[in-house]
């Protein structure tokens, strides 16, 4: 299978504050996403996400390494005439309307003046904005503007549609729309490849993750492999004045306690409580997230982010 982005040890080394002393944003980053896939890349602020999105689109040079799109080094114009493209901050031109705004950038992409009215009409229905196509872009709201970026994104039928942070200023009605359209464009055999701070949307959607901290990458793959075994404790709630020998008291008070014990103790701790005579109110697993792995990487990351932001101090 062809590889829609590549990267082999792409690096971005900034010259920052009077003395220009060089600051890294992004340090030997090789990945690859294959074509087709949705492909979600999560980090902190200043991890090196969207250095990582810039560089692929022409927008910064990379200082190191190399990468490709569809086997086009990146270097060359051409590598991107099949991607779509919505930036972190979208800045539009705000006398245009959502009609004038989407025909401009489907001339610039070159769609057919016999197709353009009618992918114009379906993209704005698509993202909800079909009732506002003759409203000026300066009366929409920041949500809007996040639909009408997706929208032009998609103008020029791209294989391949790169979005930065596109859940950022919806609410959860567009962050379903958002979410439904990357199901769809990768169930039309397009790739998606997102940046998201909200973690619970690329554990939903995502095929595979990259995981980027203080400018390197911490971990990728799907996300049973990043996860590993996802249910390791389990917690429950009972009521008696009952000691559970080997569990850790999370809270207590005079009618019973939460305990937290190992899942494989799960059984012998109810068999426990039921011969003592507490009565088990309830029983949750505690699975693992994305999220838990993030935090976990950037734990580890400390010392070496800390050393990396010196320089800015």
């Amino acid at each position: 299978m062809t590889d829609a982005i590549r990267t082999e040890n792409l690096g971005k080394t900034y010259l920052s504050g009077f003395l220009r002393r060089p600051f890294v944003g992004l340090e030997k980053l090789t990945m690859r996403v294959p074509e087709g896939a949705s492909f979600g890349c999560v980090g902190p602020h200043g991890a090196g996400k969207t250095t990582t999105i810039k560089m692929l689109m022409g927008l910064q040079a990379a200082t190191s390494g190399q990468a490709w799109l569809f086997g086009v080094p990146i270097t060359d114009p051409q590598s991107r005439r099949s991607v779509g493209f919505m930036p972190e901050r979208p800045y539009f031109y705000e006398h245009l309307t959502a009609w004038e705004f989407m025909d401009f950038y489907a001339r610039l992409s070159e769609v057919p003046a016999g197709e353009r009215t009618a992918r114009i009409t379906r993209l704005l229905e698509r993202v909800g904005l079909e009732r506002f196509r003759n409203v000026p872009l300066r009366k929409y709201s920041k949500g809007m503007l996040q639909r009408a970026g997706i929208a032009q994104a998609l103008v020029a039928d791209p294989r391949l549609v790169v979005l930065d942070e596109p859940m950022s200023g919806l609410d959860p009605i567009g962050r379903a729309l958002v979410r439904d359209i990357i199901v769809d464009e990768r169930k039309a055999g397009r790739t998606v490849f997102f940046s998201s701070h909200i973690l619970s949307d690329v554990q939903s959607i995502c095929d595979r993750v990259a995981i980027v901290v203080a400018g390197n990458l911490r971990g990728e793959g799907t996300l049973a492999e990043l996860l590993g075994d996802a249910v390791q404790t389990a917690e429950i709630v009972y009521r008696g004045a009952v000691e559970l020998p080997g569990a850790e008291v999370l809270s207590r008070d005079e009618g019973g306690a939460r305990v937290r014990v190992p899942v494989d103790d799960v059984d012998v701790a109810l068999r426990a409580l039921h011969a003592a005579g507490a009565a088990v109110v309830e029983v949750q697993r505690n699975v693992r997230t994305l999220e838990d792995v993030l935090l976990d990487e950037v734990e580890r990351a400390r010392p070496v982010n800390e050393k990396r932001l010196g320089v800015l101090a």
